[in-house]
């Protein structure tokens, strides 16, 4: 039986609550803890830590909506997540870390083995938490890092601040979603991103909804996506004074995109499932040869 999940938003959690969150937290059966935007005391929040840091089998941890609301309960959680191994996503959307209790967190954030997809939007973070959270992007060739990024709504960062993130994009090996809505970017901090996306092998998903970018900065990324190899799939650009024409011509330019890959995909796999292919020379015709053998089988196991 796959453990489940306790999904609960604006309560008020009675102690007997928390008692029965951690006893199943203890006995492996929870995959998924989300306690949104919930009223706990201060002494239930580190039971709840404890019994984080006690789980083998927890996979994602929600603490959005000012769950982490103060100091103490930024160190209760940094001291679980140094003894969890099994997290592999961490919300605390909405939370007042401030780049002080990010700095708490950050030694415990690096060091976790199974992290991949982080969500740090709305958290009051400036160019100090931003520069802790490049550490957590590696360079190429480095140890494996962040796949999933959220950064949405932090005004507080600066142009240099988002330079920094962009230079870290463009040199992971690993970060496949990244976003940054609701950040008074405007287009300087675009045109970083069109480099750094330009730069990137993994990056799949930018979301720039309500950045302050204007059609200077969209011919910019068409230009980028037009001119430059990318693994770029989806670029969200609502909300910005952005015509509809430029939008629909990004658009239209991914998706062109998306569908090479998918007919490359195709060819490889054909070639995979008929390996006995002979051509003598590139402009003869190839002449397949089909081996009578099954089909090898391929299996994934969901962590």
């Amino acid at each position: 039986m796959l453990p489940g999940s306790i999904q609960i938003s604006g309560e008020t959690l009675s102690s007997a609550e928390i008692r029965d969150i951690c006893e199943s937290l203890r006995e492996n059966s929870v995959r998924l803890l989300s306690l949104r935007g919930c009223q706990l005391s201060d002494r239930d929040f580190g039971r709840i830590c404890r019994g984080v840091a006690e789980s083998h089998s927890l996979a994602q941890l929600n603490l959005n909506l000012g769950i982490v609301s103060n100091i103490n309960r930024v160190k209760q959680l940094a001291e679980a997540l140094k003894t969890n191994r099994s997290i592999q996503s961490l919300f605390l959307h909405g939370s007042p870390l401030t780049d002080a209790g990010l700095a708490l967190l950050n030694p415990a954030l690096s060091i976790h083995p199974s992290l991949v997809a982080l969500d740090l939007g709305d958290c009051m973070l400036g160019d100090e938490g931003i520069n802790l959270i490049c550490g957590l992007l590696p360079p190429d060739g480095a140890k494996s890092g962040l796949k999933e990024l959220t950064l949405s709504a932090n005004p507080g960062v600066t142009v240099k601040g988002w330079g920094r993130l962009a230079i870290a994009v463009a040199h992971s090996s690993q970060v496949r979603v990244l976003n940054l809505d609701y950040n008074p970017l405007g287009d300087q901090v675009a045109g970083m991103l069109a480099v750094a996306v330009a730069s990137s092998r993994t990056l799949e998903v930018l979301d720039l909804e309500g950045t302050g970018l204007t059609n200077h900065s969209a011919q910019t990324l068409l230009d980028m996506v037009e001119n430059y190899p990318t693994a770029l799939r989806t670029l969200i650009l609502a909300e910005n004074s952005i015509s509809p024409e430029l939008q629909q011509q990004i658009s239209d330019l991914l998706s062109e995109g998306e569908e090479e890959e998918e007919n490359e995909a195709h060819e490889v796999t054909a070639r995979e499932k008929n390996p006995w292919i002979c051509q003598s020379n590139p402009s003869s015709q190839m002449v397949l040869v089909t081996s009578g053998l099954g089909e090898s089988l391929l299996a994934e196991t969901e962590m």
